[in-house]
């Protein structure tokens, strides 16, 4: 990248920028800033896919939280139903890098706020936002900016899914309107609400037609995977698939990795990797999964912190927190009464929430689990979300059998 300004940057038709370089926040990258100098236009991968002509339906997917588990859902059903299809974009491998499924085939990305940034022309066939709440500020300046960055994804002409559970995307769902867009589809898991695609007491309807019950889904649980579970409804309604043909595709999903993915058993404790939720919305969601939890969170904090998780507390037993946010969380749990461990590192959490969960068996209050679910970036300890987890995963995979001293 720093080699570009050893040219004439004016020279170039366009530059192709990584999502992950400053756009405007904190204070553009100088790449970006001689660009616009030059007025030459910056546009990402995204942009590229959309305008090569490649002839394929595209379904972009994006959110605060539920986009990689929503994307991976939405692959498994098309294979499972031997529809074409190919999965790229922030889930993990480039769009620019895959082979393109059939012409009557569809993508699949999962895409990011800093992608959408990036975006100019690109407007998907099928557009779905799962659910917004204040993330990535550092990057978008403000609530407004990441608001309108996520809504780059919107095709006026095309289908636009939109979970309706909170009053970001409710509004959003309103100005699209003003808009005069064309195929909104709502959608909700919040019994009582009014949508066309909702699940009411753990069944999902379209309308007035019932299509199934989806709270028994094992590697589902949790109400904001039966949100995840109405969206992809949603997006695949028209892709010519029966309901029982969409349910039994539901019923063999295998789960995402790192995220609320069951790990091992032992002596009938759960460890349970959820290093994905990177923020306290996302562990929250966790958190209201399962009934006696050994926490391990912590990492390098997002802006507010634990803030989010407060509801959804009821169940914790004990935290352990680990990494830069360890003082700074461990004071904050203490103060509204939660017990806490200093283990500061993956290791030491690890061994300590076993013994304890081992030591306490057979205590009230059901099944336990030991649940990694951070609310924090990885980046003090790990060079990524998914090195967390799987350094988690490798120690998990060592713990004995019997009880530890």
């Amino acid at each position: 990248v720093e080699n570009i300004l050893d040219h004439d940057v004016s020279d170039y038709a366009c530059i192709v920028l990584g999502p992950g370089i400053p756009l405007y926040y904190p204070e553009p990258h100088r790449v970006v800033k001689a660009a616009r100098d030059a007025d030459v236009e910056i546009i990402g991968d995204l942009e590229v896919l959309h305008r090569s002509g490649h002839g394929r339906k595209v379904i972009a997917i994006t959110g605060t939280n539920g986009k990689s588990t929503t994307t991976a859902l939405v692959g498994h059903i098309l294979k499972e139903n031997k529809i074409p299809y190919v999965i790229a974009g922030n889930i993990g491998h480039p769009a620019l890098s895959v082979t393109l499924p059939k012409k009557d085939g569809y993508i699949v990305l999962e895409v990011s706020s800093f992608q959408l940034d990036l975006c100019k022309d690109f407007k998907p066939d099928i557009s779905a936002l799962i659910n917004m709440s204040p993330d990535h500020i550092d990057r978008h300046g403000d609530m407004d900016g990441y608001i309108n960055a996520k809504k780059n994804v919107f095709n006026p002409v095309g289908k636009s899914v939109i979970g309706i559970d909170d009053k970001y995307t409710k509004q959003i769902v309103a100005d699209l309107k003003s808009e005069n867009h064309e195929n909104i589809v709502e959608v909700t898991a919040v019994d009582g609400t009014d949508a066309a695609i909702r699940v009411e007491d753990g069944m999902l309807w379209d309308g007035e037609k019932e299509v199934g019950k989806v709270s028994n889904i094992k590697m589902l649980p949790g109400k904001h995977n039966l949100q995840n579970i109405a969206i992809t409804y949603g997006i695949l309604k028209d892709a010519g698939m029966s309901h029982e043909q969409f349910l039994e595709a539901l019923k063999t999903y295998p789960g995402l990795p790192h995220r609320m993915y069951l790990t091992r058993m032992i002596n009938g404790v759960a460890y349970v990797n959820d290093s994905k939720a990177t923020n306290a919305v996302s562990a929250a969601t966790a958190l209201a999964c399962y009934k006696k939890i050994y926490w391990i969170v912590g990492g390098r904090a997002k802006d507010g912190g634990l803030v989010g998780v407060e509801g959804e507390l009821e169940g914790v037993k004990h935290a352990f927190v680990i990494g830069e946010a360890a003082d700074e969380f461990e004071g904050w749990l203490n103060r509204i009464g939660i017990e806490t461990t200093s283990s500061k590192t993956m290791e030491q959490a690890v061994m300590d929430a076993h013994k304890m969960a081992q030591d306490e068996r057979g205590e009230p209050g059901g099944a336990a689990t030991v649940l990694l679910s951070p609310a924090c970036a990885s980046f003090d300890q790990y060079k990524s979300f998914e090195a967390r987890g799987e350094h988690f995963e490798q120690l998990v995979a060592k713990l004995p059998e019997d009880n530890p001293a």
